[in-house]
């Protein structure tokens, strides 16, 4: 099995394990990725051990981009060199953000002051920069407005960026695992992603899409699309599996990020048509790549900067009970909807047994209440709780959700009442443990305690990111340092306006990992990235240029 590392003019060097076949295979691919005077490079590199250090000789990768998600096809779109600019026509119904937007009509979006452009938006996301980017996209939409977007686009090949973008799947993400049979929450329209939109490839691929809520496998195909059909793919890789991501050195600019541009000097690389260019090697990347043959390829990369754009699907919420790792507790929708098509449930005398009070538990509710399996709903929350995501869905859009509320209302159980034949909810209870005859403990609020038998359970209580490649997976750079990263309690600290981890430079985060977990704001995260990035490109040029060997920080 051969190991690749990007090394030596953006290269690597190769060391077989098995045949030259797979070796040539690889080979092609950073051809294809880097062009052919790279590949030129390669070909002409020694086969050397994988474990030689770094040296003077080794080049970065501009970019690494970890998830290949709606965060990361966005942020690759960007870094593309693809510029948003306030349409000729355009008039945006907020007078102030307008008035601002005209002042610098022929300047990109990417190329202007986000703050300046956020300042006094109001929106979903605590992000400023998310809010801007949406309601340029989709103006007052959180009013029930359906006006066009006041942006258009267009590919500037110059402000291409060099990034590769790194999933385990195909381009989507974690969209090509979801429950099909389920209509998303979001409109199909605030699923889309800028340059195409989602009406369009539904036309242009003769979907029939009845109403404004779609499938999460229609999304799924749209964002594989997408990276086709915009020319992304070259950036892409799939079936990858990022094992550790590891700063290669610490200095005083991590200390006093005011000192980046004196503290650490960048260096003077020749590049092949004779130009330079300053770079610094930041991080390793490390992993492995499945092949078709199910083997494992690990690869090494180098990147200046890493973007973190791997979602929170990777783990599901855990109750930490006694008895959750028995086969028959699952943790995932997935795993559910297989137990069903496969009959494992049909005619089972016991219920489903279902924790959690969110859409996806309301989700496998629905599963199997169509599929005549009676079910026994636990939640912690009472029924009456204001923080009820059902609370915030209107009833005509969302009726499907709101029949199971209201099956959460008046079909709960008392102390005196039997389990109901379809469905049965236990609001304020909790479980206590799992018992190996299927068996399940709950506790009520009061303290009393009751004993059900189940045929299956299934815990749908959210889920975390999974940035296990980090060192202590992450926990420093959260909000709550030496706490596990959560979209909500503890999202990753960030520069508002750049994405930049606060507490780790040239790392960069996006998405559900900095809180934006609906698609329309997390686009919001691939401009502030691709503005500073954009920013901090310029200043090089311009050191390079003057012949300065300064650093690349923003101001």
């Amino acid at each position: 099995m051969p190991v690749w590392c990007c090394r030596c003019s953006l290269a690597g060097h190769f060391r077989s394990y098995t045949n030259p076949e797979t070796e040539g295979q690889l080979l092609n691919s950073f051809v294809q990725y880097f062009g052919d005077s790279l590949g030129r490079k390669i070909k002409r590199m020694p086969l050397i051990e994988e474990t030689v250090l770094p040296g003077d000789s080794l080049v970065t990768l501009p970019v690494v981009i970890i998830g290949n998600g709606p965060s990361g096809i966005c942020l690759s779109y960007l870094l593309s060199g693809y510029r948003p600019y306030l349409s000729p026509e355009a008039i945006h119904p907020n007078p102030i953000l307008h008035t601002k937007l005209e002042e610098a009509r022929h300047l990109s979006i990417v190329d202007q002051d986000l703050e300046y452009l956020s300042e006094g938006l109001e929106g979903r996301s605590s992000n400023p920069v998310a809010v801007l980017f949406d309601t340029l996209l989709h103006p007052d939409a959180d009013f029930g407005y359906d006006y066009p977007p006041v942006l258009h686009w267009k590919l500037e090949q110059h402000n291409y960026i060099p990034h590769i973008v790194l999933g385990k799947g195909p381009p989507g993400g974690a969209w090509h695992s979801m429950e099909g049979s389920m209509l998303t929450i979001s409109f199909g329209d605030w699923m889309e992603l800028p340059g195409l939109t989602f009406k369009e490839w539904a036309t242009s691929k003769r979907r029939n899409i009845k109403t404004d809520r779609v499938m999460p496998e229609e999304i799924a195909c749209y964002y594989k699309h997408y990276v086709k059909v915009m020319g992304l793919q070259k950036n892409f890789r799939d079936n990858v599996y990022i094992t550790s991501v590891s700063r290669l050195y610490r200095g005083e600019d991590d200390e006093d990020r005011s000192q980046l541009n004196e503290n650490i000097s960048a260096q003077h690389l020749d590049m092949e048509d004779g130009q330079k260019s300053l770079i610094k090697r930041n991080w390793e990347v490390r992993g492995y790549q499945r092949a078709t043959d199910g083997s494992h390829v690990p690869f090494c990369l180098f990147a200046e900067n890493v973007a973190l754009a791997t979602g929170t699907f990777d783990s599901p919420g855990r109750l930490q009970v006694e008895g959750e790792d028995f086969p028959f507790v699952l943790h995932s929708m997935s795993d559910f909807g297989v137990a069903i098509s496969k009959g494992k449930l049909r005619g089972k005398a016991d219920p489903v047994l279902i924790v959690g009070a969110g859409l996806t538990a309301a989700d496998a509710v629905l599963c199997a209440y169509n599929n005549n399996i009676p079910v026994i709903h636990v939640f912690r929350r009472r029924v009456t709780d204001t923080s009820l995501i059902f609370k915030q869905l209107p009833k005509k859009l969302y009726p499907e959700y709101h029949k199971v509320y209201h099956m959460m209302c008046t079909q709960s159980h008392t102390v005196d009442s039997n389990l109901h034949s379809a469905y049965t909810s236990f609001p304020e209870h909790k479980v206590l443990s799992f018992k190996p005859e299927m068996k399940c403990v709950l506790q009520s609020a009061s303290g009393l305690k009751k004993i059900l038998k189940f045929s299956v359970a299934l815990v749908l209580i959210g889920s975390h990111p999974n940035l296990f490649f980090l060192k202590d997976q992450g926990r420093s750079i959260g909000h709550h340092s030496n706490q596990p990263i959560t979209c909500k309690g503890n999202p990753i600290e960030i520069d508002p306006y750049t994405y930049e981890c606060t507490k780790e430079a040239n790392l960069f985060a996006l998405g559900p990992l900095v809180g934006d977990n609906f698609v329309r704001f997390l686009k919001g995260g691939a401009l502030g990235i691709a503005r500073c990035l954009a920013v901090r490109r310029k200043k090089k040029h311009e050191l390079i240029e003057g012949g300065d060997g300064g650093g690349d920080g923003v101001p």
